[in-house]
């Protein structure tokens, strides 16, 4: 009788997260499409804005360039090219030291690119332009418990399958390694699922809204 030894077979990940390419334009433009494309509450903003990079100016772009070393992306391995990136995560260690660098290094460029009243009245960039020029400062209570915060978006084929809490906790572990006590992060008060899944991996409500949400990076 011939004996074989059966043979083993490893199989690679569909989706794996590695440091964001903040340097390669390809992979920076994929980001701003995920983040108009995930504009909505979670949902395609796409039809609603007539200004394609409004939304990242203002929400991403920043981080990019800022802290370029607390941005991820998830990658599916079944798609080649920029299209493989399906999702990221950015931060800052520091809100409140961030902020301070916004004034000087990004929204003077950003007031410039978007005038106030550029846009129709009444419409969803309308609404993003007048936070550019209507803006405010963290309150400084949230920031002294948690002064990190993030940003997350995974457009659906990356969502599903624990993805979106890894990518949460690469990013919370690069933030551990930095000393980083805690984070914040903000969400709509209509979207309840993204609430409860924040509230599932132990973030609390700050106040009485509802819409920010802290985590002890201690713990």
């Amino acid at each position: 009788m011939n004996e074989t030894t059966p043979t083993t077979t490893t199989s690679q990940p569909r989706f794996t997260i590695r440091p964001a390419q903040t340097t390669d334009p390809a992979e920076v433009d994929r980001l701003y499409d995920i983040c108009l494309r995930t504009g909505a509450s979670g949902e395609d903003a796409s039809p609603l804005s007539e200004r394609p990079r409004l939304l990242g100016d203002v929400y991403l772009g920043a981080y990019l360039r800022l802290e370029p070393e607390l941005a991820f992306v998830l990658v599916d391995g079944s798609v080649e090219g920029p299209e493989a990136v399906v999702g990221y995560v950015i931060g800052t260690r520091d809100t409140a030291a961030f902020e301070e660098t916004l004034e000087r290094e990004w929204w003077p460029e950003v007031e410039q690119r978007y005038p106030a009243g550029s846009a129709p009245e009444g419409s969803y960039d309308a609404g993003i332009v007048s936070r550019v020029h209507d803006r405010s400062r963290t309150d400084p209570a949230v920031v002294a418990e948690f002064p990190a915060h993030l940003h997350v978006d995974l457009l659906p084929e990356g969502q599903g399958g624990g993805n979106g809490r890894r990518m949460l906790e690469t990013l919370f572990d690069a933030l551990r390694d930095l000393g980083v006590p805690g984070v914040h992060l903000g969400v709509g008060a209509d979207n309840t699922r993204a609430i409860g899944f924040y509230e599932h991996l132990g973030f609390r409500r700050l106040g009485d809204g509802g819409w920010q949400l802290g985590l002890d990076l201690r713990r």
